[in-house]
C-alpha cells in the first residue's frame, strides 16, 4: 500500500523558514516524479515544486523560485521542500504528490499526501 506522509507543517512569521517532509512507502518511486501542492483557503490547489527522483532534476512555480528549494534523500525514501523568506501568501496546506506522467498537472499524479498547514503571519 502505497503511503505519503507529511510533515513538518506549522506557523512561522513572514520572512522564516520552514522545512516540510513526505516519507514515502510501499512501492519503488525510483521511476516517479514527486511533487508539492498547495491549496489556500477559497482557492484551487496548485502546483508549487516537483523533483524527478532518478536524476534530481527540479522544476518550481514562478511564485516560489529563489525561495523554495525542492530536494529528495534516497536513503530515507523522503522528500523535503525548504521554504524560505516566507510571505502570508504562502499559507495553505501543502500536499505531497507521486506521479510519473507530468511535473505541473494534477491529473499527472498518482499518489497523494494529507496535506499539512503551513501558516504564515504577517
Amino acid at each position: 500500500q502505497v503511503q505519503l506522509v507529511e510533515s513538518g507543517g506549522g506557523w512561522v512569521q513572514a520572512g522564516g523558514s520552514l522545512r516540510v517532509s513526505c516519507a514515502a512507502s510501499g512501492r519503488t518511486f525510483s521511476s516517479y516524479r514527486m511533487g508539492w501542492f498547495r491549496q489556500a483557503p477559497g482557492k484551487e490547489r496548485e502546483f508549487v515544486a516537483a523533483i524527478t527522483w532518478s536524476t534530481g532534476y527540479t522544476y518550481y512555480a514562478d511564485s516560489v523560485k529563489g525561495r523554495f528549494t525542492i530536494s529528495r534523500d534516497n536513503t530515507k525514501n523522503t522528500v523535503y521542500l525548504q521554504m524560505n523568506s516566507l510571505k502570508p501568501d504562502d499559507t495553505a496546506v501543502y500536499y505531497c504528490a507521486a506521479g510519473i506522467r507530468g511535473v505541473t498537472r494534477e491529473g499527472a499524479y498518482d499518489y497523494w499526501g494529507q496535506g499539512t498547514q503551513v501558516t504564515v503571519s504577517s
